[in-house]
């Protein structure tokens, strides 16, 4: 999606506006027009991002993830796979409570390396990098059952030699 469209309408509108105006009204409107471009680019950002995050809500165990390059923006949907009754229960992700209306943003500053090692497990889940960072923090903030020597319980299956 390209947001040139829509910031270059918000300058035109302006200009128009100040058309009425003095010469004087004129240029300065013309100069605020240019100088608002990145202003009013942050702003659709910001309004994009909130967007995609309530339908992020309504959508999960889906997600729609907003992502910048350059000048441009663009939705990533990661649509929730089908419940198949051959899936692994060992490998269920904590259940994260998605009935809460509110939603809070939080920025996370990683390594690149640690980053990339985590875009690349999100997407061998076939998950949003967010999707895959709420499941990581809710596992770690709500671990699963405890055996008595107060490791994780886990079960095994298959044979031993």
């Amino acid at each position: 999606m390209e947001l040139v469209h829509y910031t270059e309408e918000l300058q035109r509108q302006l200009i128009a506006a100040a058309g009425a105006g003095t010469d004087e009204t004129r240029e300065t409107a013309e100069r605020l027009a240019a100088a608002l471009d990145a202003a009013a680019r942050l702003v659709l950002v910001e309004a994009l991002s909130e967007a995609a995050g309530e339908i992020t809500r309504d959508l999960a165990p889906g997600s729609v993830d907003l992502r910048v390059r350059g000048r441009d923006v663009a939705f990533v949907v990661t649509r929730p796979e089908p419940e198949t009754e051959a899936a692994p229960a060992a490998s269920a992700a904590p259940e994260v409570a998605t009935d809460d209306e509110a939603t809070s943003r939080t920025t996370l500053r990683l390594p690149d390396a640690l980053k990339q090692q985590a875009e690349g497990a999100a997407a061998a889940e076939g998950l949003s990098l967010n999707a895959w960072l709420v499941r990581a923090v809710a596992a770690a903030v709500n671990p699963g059952p405890q055996s008595r020597r107060g490791r994780s319980a886990a079960s095994y299956q298959g044979w031993v030699r």
